[in-house]
């Protein structure tokens, strides 16, 4: 007893076949990857000289492009006494060619359901063509952009709405702020979650996602830099680990500070005199257990605490880390990004020369192009600026006093996780937990 089996996958929208549970010991195993079927013709010759006892498929559509071709080779692999299953459709012809489905009904349905996964396969082949072209997906461009002949196009009537919107997350680093300052400024209301899909859409950075979630590099003009893309990830990373009010909060200490006694987050509390225009801020714990409750402490003494902090533990800890030579990993990323592209400009001139085809230097060109996706997103997320250097200076108390607000959340959420008050009685001192 003989079995084979065979197995096709096209490439431009299949992705690499797992090795296949044929469920029984196989001989030998014919694959192709492409529509001339070259390896199904050599099964075809090499049955009609040995015929198997069994020939194993997933399903019957990989017989052919078409119901015509299917049903052709499979009448013709029966006729020679050869038992035909499909693994993935219920499918086992007897060695007299009649396929041991409980009735006639049932098999022309399961032949609508070749035909109808013939016509899916044709359109997604088509999608894996124009994907392989690096042409835009089906469907309605981006906000933003407008479809073009054969790439977005940026749309300059809307562009401001949507460049307004990146540049206040950046500013703020508050997502919700950006989604109502678009409101108040240009009139364009949309949700939070359409908002983070914003600034997580590779469309604006220049690239494209398609639906295997595989994203192709400078494809179109961008409306957001590589260098303001790579931030807003860091802020989204950030942001992630804090509460979604206090990502927006106008106090820098918002969603830092934890009671280390109640193990309660503290809230930022703000108290006015009655007829004064003068303010009071404190520290208050949200929902401490203790009877009593812990007391609330000024806002400006821990914030003073947590400066003093910084300046004299930030560049002990920052000593202590073995830190990776971050110039020379940039620099080994850009040089292989580098390869890569000149790898890419040198495809036209093979397929001129014939050692490629057309169809073969497409499917390279894009594998090359999502591998630099790839790298550009890695080189994206390595830190912007020598830790060592910056840390020198954020150790300066000097150096706080003169940013806003904004600019000092910016930085303590740089380096810093969380703070901890820690009590002992009337006493009270802040513990920093560094990111890194």
């Amino acid at each position: 007893m003989r079995t084979l089996a065979y197995l096709y996958s096209d490439p431009t929208y299949d992705a690499i076949p797992d090795p296949v549970d044929w469920g029984q010991e196989v001989d030998q195993v014919y694959e192709d990857a492409d529509a001339k079927r070259s390896q199904l013709q050599s099964l075809l010759n090499d049955v009609t000289q040995s015929p198997p006892t069994y020939l194993i498929l997933r399903r019957l559509e990989e017989l052919g492009d078409s119901l015509t071709a299917v049903t052709d080779c499979l009448t013709q692999l029966e006729t020679l006494g050869i038992c035909v299953i499909a693994l993935e459709q219920n499918y086992q012809s007897t060695p007299l060619g009649t396929p041991s489905i409980a009735s006639k009904s049932e098999f022309l349905e399961l032949l609508n359901t070749v035909q109808k996964q013939q016509r899916s396969r044709k359109i997604r082949q088509g999608h894996g063509l124009n994907r392989l072209k690096g042409l835009p997906p089906p469907g309605r461009a981006p906000y933003g952009y407008r479809r073009g002949r054969d790439r977005y196009i940026i749309d300059r009537s809307v562009t401001p709405v949507v460049r307004d919107f990146f540049e206040q997350f950046l500013l703020y680093g508050s997502l919700r702020g950006a989604v109502r300052y678009i409101e108040k400024k240009h009139g364009k209301k949309i949700s939070v979650a359409t908002g983070q899909r914003w600034l997580r859409n590779p469309v604006y950075r220049g690239d494209l996602e398609y639906k295997n979630k595989e994203v192709l590099a400078g494809t179109h003009m961008s409306i957001v830099t590589r260098d303001e893309a790579a931030q807003v990830d860091r802020l989204l990373r950030r942001n992630r680990t804090l509460a979604p009010r206090a990502a927006s909060a106008p106090r820098s200490l918002s969603g830092l500070v934890t009671c280390q006694h109640c193990q309660s987050p503290m809230s930022v509390s703000r108290v006015t005199a009655r007829r004064k225009t003068c303010e009071y801020l404190y520290l208050r714990p949200m929902t401490c257990p203790q009877q009593p409750q812990c007391r609330a402490l000024k806002y400006d003494a821990v914030f003073e605490k947590t400066i003093e902090q910084i300046c004299e533990v930030l560049p002990q800890a920052i000593a202590g880390i073995n830190h990776p030579p971050l110039d020379r990993i940039k620099a080994g990323v850009a040089d292989t990004i580098h390869g890569k592209q000149q790898i890419l400009e040198q495809l036209p001139d093979l397929v001129i020369q014939n050692i490629l085809d057309e169809k073969t230097a497409n499917l390279r060109a894009y594998t090359l192009k999502t591998e630099i996706a790839e790298l550009q997103g890695k080189l994206a997320q390595l830190p912007p600026v020598n830790l060592i250097e910056t840390a020198k200076t954020v150790s300066i108390p000097q150096f706080w006093l003169d940013l806003s607000e904004s600019e000092r959340r910016f930085y303590l959420r740089e380096f810093i996780r969380g703070i901890e008050l820690v009590r002992e009685g009337a006493i009270w001192s802040v513990q920093l937990n560094f990111i890194f």
